[in-house]
């Protein structure tokens, strides 16, 4: 287990969309530098703890710390904690009538006020550690899905937030450019990144994993060490879901 300072904890969280519990009772820590993954069936609440993480989703009770401050409270200015918490979608979410440049530069140029020779200089960096900075001048639609998604990473980079959330980033790619997103993301966790991962893809859940977390409808079923959980899981839920997953890929 990580000892580093506590960056991002949950307590008790529960989520209800009105037709039932999507989340219960929730408690975690997340360390400064983990890569936590957070994997299971589909529909048991993976990307919702996020949303509810980045304030995309409001809770019904329970509360979330950032650096041992609560953030789900009515005075929680949102646009500014989001500059902490980024996040990563699977839609990539870019301007299509924009550039790449000017898609990473928006951000923080309009919300955090920088200089544009400081930004750009940055951005040219992180386009380059992605082996995309031929792209700078490239619209969204004239990239494959695999660079859209290291674009839509790059421009959460530049707002230097402290934690990082992913959420099924390569649900949408083609399987060859699964690879390409992948590898920056274990990149950014050997460099010590803060990281909370949603994703189906196993083998890169025991590679990148501090600890993975196993939910199963709406409770966290399982918590261990990736070697622990794939070789040894201690529930029953965990070793079909594992079962299943082998045998269907």
């Amino acid at each position: 287990m990580n000892e580093k300072e506590i960056l991002l904890e949950v307590r008790h969280l529960h989520k209800d969309y009105g037709n039932g519990p999507v989340l219960k009772d929730i408690s975690l820590e997340v360390h400064k530098g983990e890569v936590v993954v957070i994997i299971g069936p589909s529909g048991c609440g993976k990307s919702t703890l996020l949303r509810c993480m980045n304030g995309l989703e409001p809770i019904q009770s329970g509360e979330i710390l950032l650096d041992g401050k609560v953030i789900t409270d009515s005075k929680t200015k949102w646009s500014e904690i989001r500059q902490k918490i980024g996040m990563v979608f699977q839609s990539y979410d870019l301007f299509p009538h924009m550039t790449v440049m000017d898609n990473i530069l928006l951000g923080p140029m309009k919300a955090q006020g920088r200089a544009k020779k400081e930004v750009t200089q940055e951005a040219e960096t992180l386009l380059s550690r992605v082996g995309l900075l031929e792209k700078r001048d490239a619209y969204p639609r004239q990239l494959s899905g695999g660079q859209k998604q290291r674009v839509a990473i790059v421009r959460a980079l530049i707002m230097k937030p402290e934690i990082m959330l992913f959420d099924e980033v390569t649900a949408a790619l083609d399987p060859e450019m699964v690879r390409e997103v992948l590898d920056v993301m274990l990149e950014l966790a050997r460099e010590g990144s803060t990281m909370m991962i949603v994703t189906h893809e196993m083998q890169f859940a025991r590679a990148v994993a501090d600890r993975i977390v196993f939910l199963d409808e709406g409770l966290i079923a399982e918590s261990d060490t990736p070697e622990n959980f794939f070789t040894q899981p201690r529930t029953d839920r965990a070793k079909r879901f594992l079962n299943t997953f082998i045998f269907t890929k």
